[in-house]
């Protein structure tokens, strides 16, 4: 019996114990097989730790492990120039593509050249090249996916007009740019008609994406104008793509009648994408879109005929780009399909693959070869011609198809937009060795400052044509009324925070208002999905407002960052209350966890600018998550964290007092009182309910008003029974950290907190 019980642990040591000694005793006569003299150690100048250096610089100095630290490097360069652009207010592509002429021999290069050459050897570059040719791949699949195609078919022909003329008369200064510098900035037996062509299409090019996400963000998606600046962007970009495969085709083949195979090729290509690949998606689709996901199969299919196109299009002789380009629009139109895909591929592209490309072009980018005068007069040039071209030229077309001068501006500042869609093509140009290094670095300045002046454009056409959107009387009204803001992120979450606005204010309705609020990452959305998004985010909300007969307002916005764009919303709009819910840390339960979120506090820009400024200490614990740290450290207006478990009533009320600023919590039982007749419990911690002055006059006016409802407990132990029967805890935030520190027993009986910010 007893043997039975041990047979596996028996059989364990036996079979591990007998084949180890096994082994052992096979490698002790392999031994013996050695040559003697292999074994011998010359003079002492063979030894284990020069043998563990060699392999150790062998390892560093290994492809992989060269690519793996390049790619650690550009990522965490990357975030943190897109984060200090996206601060101040810059889209953060143009942080990105900084980031890579940083570490490229403009900067970096240039005053530590040991550490560019460790990092980024010539031998290196060519794997660094080709990620990022997969990363420019998947990202043009998901920038055709973006294009609205029935947008095109459904707006006024005005777009169009727009569209082509912020095309041809760019495309038109161009060439006419080129025909000055030709003779001294044209590669050696580069002819003009391929010089002046890719001047042309360079001037002429727009940056779909950091529009889309200008115009999300600025909030004028909605509006007339939006829909007619995307419509351009859209025909802008199908347009000089096409243009684009036209120029390649001519470069390639060294004049025009040459390139006509070429363009016959790409032709016959576009055919059988349009009327044969096409349906054949189309079947798919409509069998999968209903559906929440994609099974790999499927997924197979659809990267299969990705990576086919995108090899189809660089065999011809039009560019690779050129085919992920044209297998993304011609996905199947299901927004919900297309959203699957994109959020399979936008990530890996965007933040790992992409800014490879910044910093390939980076290493690229010479600025200090634009070291004289006259060389920064042609690059000032450059910039004239390509903003006269695009900003004026898509601005005085817009006036002259009825649009009015704001509106005129706007579009021409957004069309003149172009980012990293220019680098694409640059690169192009530079690897089919149009451009010059002199030229390339002159026309990426071009890009950024272009791409840089959209966002103070905007501000002062904005500035310039001001107008008075709510008249004095509005405003007066608004003013008299109890303003809550609700911010919420989750439909859940959306809910509790509107029943806990409407307890506040239940019996005055007419003196309340309640605005619910739901931001979305631009980077999130596309202009396809836009509608859907706002209809599905706000419908449950809705549906509660309903039950609770309750009229509320809906604010929706696009936003590159929720945390600040909460704060900024809530401190200009003269809200009495913001609402939020406390969200889950990432970091919190295990102890990778914790050491990962320490980590973060240290480097992550925003907390690393807080603790600088004496905002936090640089080992003090957050009783929140990031998010609601943020959004805490930036308010300046009374708000409430609400930790939700499964709040629905509000009857029975529970509000320890530790401190004696915590007189303003009074004011929120008066009106959970007043609103709800909800039963309150003060427990007095510390005596400062008995002996402040302030706290004792306002705890005894509320029990003169509602004896019925109030109750005062003294110095008493909280049992979980009774913290059982409450429905909500309120609290002031510097209680709940000093009850936090405290760690008493009864934070885990707890209901749902309320935590309020003065």
């Amino acid at each position: 019996m007893d043997l039975k019980k041990y047979k596996n642990s028996l059989f364990y040591l036996g079979v591990t114990g007998g084949f180890s000694a096994l082994i052992y005793w096979i490698i002790k006569r392999g031994k013996e097989l050695e040559k003697i003299e292999s074994l011998v150690v010359s003079n002492g100048e063979h030894s284990s730790w020069n043998d563990f250096i060699v392999s150790m610089k062998h390892n560093f100095q290994d492809p992989l492990a060269i690519l793996l630290a390049q790619i650690v490097m550009i990522i965490l360069v990357a975030r943190l120039f897109g984060w200090v652009f996206k601060k101040i207010g810059q889209p953060t592509v143009i942080g990105e593509i900084i980031a890579g002429i940083v570490l490229g021999p403009s900067l970096v290069g240039m005053y530590f050249p040991e550490f560019s050459a460790a990092l980024f050897p010539a031998e290196s570059l060519g794997n660094l090249k080709f990620l990022s040719q997969i990363g420019l791949i998947l990202f043009m699949f998901v920038i055709g996916m973006e294009l609205d195609i029935k947008v095109l078919k459904n707006k006024a022909s005005e777009a169009v007009v727009i569209s082509h003329a912020s095309i041809v008369i760019p495309f038109a200064l161009g060439i006419g740019l080129s025909y000055f510098v030709y003779n001294k900035f044209a590669p050696q037996g580069v002819e003009f008609l391929s010089f002046s062509l890719f001047m042309g299409i360079a001037m002429s090019i727009t940056a779909f994406p950091v529009l889309a996400r200008i115009v999300q963000e600025r909030e004028i998606h909605k509006t007339k104008l939006g829909a007619i600046v995307i419509t351009c962007a859209a025909a802008d970009d199908i347009t000089a793509w096409c243009l684009l495969a036209v120029v390649i085709a001519i470069v390639k083949a060294g004049d025009f009648v040459g390139s006509l195979y070429v363009i016959s090729l790409a032709a016959v290509y576009v055919i059988v994408m349009i009327f044969i690949v096409k349906p054949f998606l189309k079947r798919i689709g409509d069998l999968y879109s209903s559906k929440d996901n994609i099974g790999k199969p499927v997924m197979a299919i659809f990267f299969l005929f990705l990576i086919l196109s995108s090899y189809a299009t660089e065999v011809i002789g039009i560019h690779a780009l050129f085919g992920a380009f044209m297998m993304g629009s011609i996905m199947p139109d299901a927004a919900k399909f297309r959203m699957i895909f994109i959020d399979k591929v936008e990530d890996v592209a965007v933040i790992l693959l992409l800014p490879l490309f910044f910093v390939f072009t980076g290493l690229k980018t010479e600025v200090g070869l634009i070291n004289d005068p006259y060389l920064w007069k042609v690059t000032g040039a450059i910039i004239l011609v390509a903003v006269v071209g695009k900003f004026l030229g898509s601005a005085l077309a817009a006036k002259f198809v009825g649009q009015n001068w704001k509106d005129s501006l706007t579009i021409g500042a957004l069309m003149n937009t172009r980012g990293l869609m220019e680098l694409i093509v640059l690169n192009i140009g530079l690897e089919l060795k149009v451009l010059t290094p002199e030229v390339f670095t002159m026309m990426v300045i071009m890009a950024l400052v272009t791409t840089f002046m959209t966002g103070p454009a905007l501000d002062l056409i904005d500035f310039l044509f001001k107008s008075k959107n709510v008249s004095e009387e509005e405003e007066l009204i608004l003013h008299n009324k109890y303003r809550i803001l609700i911010s919420f992120g989750n439909n859940e979450k959306g809910k509790s925070l509107l029943r806990l606005a409407n307890s506040l204010t239940k019996k005055q309705k007419s003196s309340s208002s309640i605005t619910a609020m739901h931001l979305s990452l631009s980077d999130e959305l596309h202009s396809f999905n836009m509608e859907d998004k706002e209809r599905n985010s706000f419908e449950p909300i809705f549906e509660e407002s309903e039950q609770l007969n309750l009229e509320i307002n809906t604010l929706f916005k696009v936003t590159n960052d929720i945390e600040t764009e909460i704060a900024d919303v809530a401190n200009q709009g003269d809200y009495d209350l913001l609402l939020v819910g406390l969200g889950k840390s990432i970091f919190e339960g295990t102890l990778l966890g914790k050491v990962v979120g320490f980590t973060s506090r240290i480097i992550n820009p925003d907390r690393l600018l807080d603790k600088f400024t004496g905002k936090e200490g640089l080992f003090e614990n957050s009783p929140f998550d990031e998010r609601t740290r943020q959004i805490v450290s930036k308010t300046r207006m009374p708000l409430g964290i609400l930790i939700d478990k499964e709040f629905q009533d509000i009857d029975q009320v529970f509000i320890p007092i530790f401190r004696s600023e915590d007189s303003f919590l009074i004011d929120y039982a008066q009106k959970l009182i007043k609103n709800n007749n909800s039963k309150i419990t003060i427990l007095d911690v510390n005596g400062h309910v008995q002996n402040n002055f302030v706290l004792q006059s306002a705890v005894h006016s509320l029990e003169q008003k509602h004896t019925n409802n109030l109750e005062v407990l003294i110095d008493r132990t909280v049992s979980l029974a009774f913290l059982a029967k409450q429905d909500l805890m309120l609290i002031s935030l510097e209680s709940w950290k000093t009850l936090l520190d405290s760690d008493h027993d009864w934070l885990i009986g707890v209901p749902s907190v309320l935590i309020i910010k003065p």
